[in-house]
This record gives structure tokens, C-alpha cells and sequence, in this order.
């Protein structure tokens, strides 16, 4: 059996597993809200689903890209079911807090992998900057906006009055700027997570707001 080294898996399916960690991350906080919702499994399974391919099935179908990344690699489809099942017999109401509480950190990781994994495909489909940062927003941003619709919720991403969506945009930026300087993919879309996750870790632990409405 020929045995690949990580670092060169990485390397080779940089896409791949960028993708494969962001969905992970956002499918576990699909999972909680179905969950405090008492839904039955196949609704669990829609709103993780939802939560987790939501918006890189969006941004795919504007970029109109395919096969979509849970078609190419349904293995996660199964993780997804698993991680349903697993929940509706060991998740318990006093376990959500903590739970939540603990995957703010993962969901950061997630937002900066897939908004910088969503501008890079975004620019090397062809797409202007602008329209390349937009479409990493899109990438994070719009399975939490599906998952709320669904579960009856205006979405967490425009009334929480946290930085979420607005630090996906500005660290898109970087993203532009690592590629216009031709550095390699894998390094681009890394460096341009870090500096997503490190904006998205700093709101929460200085309690960044953005302006509300005066009425």
C-alpha cells in the first residue's frame, strides 16, 4: 500500500481539505441549533446538511462549477448522517452550552477557511477582486443563513450585530493581494484563513460590534 505524506496530501488537495475542515466546523453548529430545536433526525440531517454545504453549493452554482463538493466526495454525506445519529442519542439539552460555547473557536477556523478558500476559487474561476471577496463571504456566511431560515430564525449573520460577514470581506482582501503577488495556493488560502480566524477570534475576545440602527 503506497502511504502519502500528509503535508503532500495537503499540498496535492489543498481545496479538498480546506473544504473538508470549514465543513466539519459549520456542520457541528447546523447540529446544535437542530438540536435545541428538538428536530427529528431527518431534520437534523437537513439542517446540518444545510449549514454545512449551504454556501459552497451557492457560490458553485454562480460560479457554475461542478460536480459541488459533497456530490464529488459523498463520504461526508455519511459523516453528516453519523454525526446526526450520534447526536440524537447522546446530546442532551444540558450539554448545549458548553457545546456551543466550545465550537465559537472551530466556527472561526471555518469562517477563515472558507472565505479564503471561496475568494481564491472565486479568482481562479475568472471573477474581478470585488466579485472574488463576495463570493468568500458568500462561502461562510450563507448555510448559517439557510440553517435559520429553516429553523424559523431571522438569520444569526444580520441581526447579531457581530463582525462575522463584514471580516470575511475585509480579510478576502488579503487573499487578493497573496494572489496578485503569485504565491502558491496552499500558502494563499492558509495565510489568508489566519488572518480571518485571527480577526474573527480578536472581535470575540474584545467584543467588536458593528453600528445599529438609530431609530
Amino acid at each position: 500500500m503506497n502511504f502519502t505524506n500528509p503535508l503532500t496530501w495537503i499540498a496535492a488537495n489543498a481545496n479538498l481539505a480546506f473544504e473538508i475542515i470549514g465543513t466539519l466546523s459549520f456542520a457541528v453548529s447546523g447540529l446544535i441549533e437542530a438540536a435545541r430545536k428538538k428536530l427529528d433526525i431527518v431534520g437534523m440531517a437537513m439542517v446540518t446538511g444545510f449549514t454545512a454545504f449551504g454556501g459552497g453549493t451557492l457560490r458553485d452554482i454562480l460560479l457554475n462549477r461542478r460536480p459541488f463538493f459533497w456530490v464529488e466526495n459523498q463520504f461526508w454525506l455519511w459523516v453528516i448522517l453519523a454525526m446526526c445519529a450520534g447526536a440524537m442519542f447522546f446530546m442532551r439539552s444540558r450539554h448545549l452550552e458548553f457545546t456551543e460555547r466550545a465550537t465559537q473557536w472551530p466556527d472561526a477556523l471555518g469562517l477563515g477557511i472558507f472565505a479564503a478558500g471561496g475568494t481564491y476559487i472565486a479568482l481562479h474561476s475568472g471573477m474581478p477582486p470585488l466579485v472574488a471577496v463576495l463570493m468568500g463571504v458568500i462561502t461562510p456566511v450563507f448555510g448559517g443563513v439557510l440553517r435559520d431560515v429553516v429553523i424559523n430564525e431571522i438569520p444569526r449573520a444580520f441581526n447579531d450585530h457581530q463582525p462575522y460577514a463584514a471580516l470575511a470581506f475585509v480579510g478576502g482582501w488579503a487573499v487578493v493581494g497573496l494572489d496578485a503577488l503569485q504565491v502558491n495556493q496552499v500558502l494563499t488560502i492558509g495565510l489568508g484563513a489566519i488572518v480571518i480566524t485571527g480577526l474573527r477570534l480578536t472581535a470575540m475576545i474584545r467584543g467588536w460590534r458593528l453600528p445599529t440602527w438609530k431609530v
